[in-house]
């Protein structure tokens, strides 16, 4: 069984997240959901929030076997992988939009040293969902209970509002 990372901000774990990460266990992979703090991003929830509903998800899915939940130390996500021995980054493509984002890294990441990455296309019913829109519709006052696990939903709902 390989090691693979799948990172990202998770603010919050969305339902496409949950599904690239069954996904990737499915392929046989040991899944590292490496938690992150992306300063270009306006969060809302806090790392131990994002962490704590991202384990109680796994949990709840009886995924904890393959699956760990790590924060994301500041420096190169290459850095981490050769740490954790992950051969590889686990990313979700909804769109073309996202591979033209993603594939620069994905080269530099090879780049810098070695480490491969493996796109997966999103689940085509789960494609419209991002975890910025997921904050947008809920900050006003839309419905995100279809798009999130129960424990990322009430972390989200127990969050300050943002004005």
């Amino acid at each position: 069984m390989s090691t693979v990372v799948l990172p990202g901000s998770f603010d919050p774990f969305t339902l496409g997240h949950l599904d690239l990460t069954r996904r990737a266990v499915a392929l046989g992979h040991q899944v590292i959901i490496a938690v992150s703090h992306n300063p270009s991003k306006k969060g809302l929830l806090g790392l131990e929030a994002r962490t704590g509903a991202i384990t109680q998800t796994l949990d709840r899915e009886q995924l904890r076997d393959s699956v760990e939940v790590r924060t994301l130390p500041k420096g190169l996500l290459v850095d981490f992988c050769r740490e954790v021995g992950a051969g590889a980054v686990v990313r979700g493509l909804r769109s073309q939009l996202d591979l033209a984002y993603e594939e620069p890294m994905a080269r530099m990441n090879q780049h810098l040293a070695s480490i491969d990455t493996v796109f997966l296309l999103t689940d085509s019913s789960l494609a419209h969902i991002s975890s910025s829109l997921v904050r947008e519709v809920h900050a006003l006052g839309g419905d995100v209970s279809d798009m999130l696990p129960g424990p990322s939903l009430d972390a989200l709902r127990a969050a300050p509002a943002v004005s």
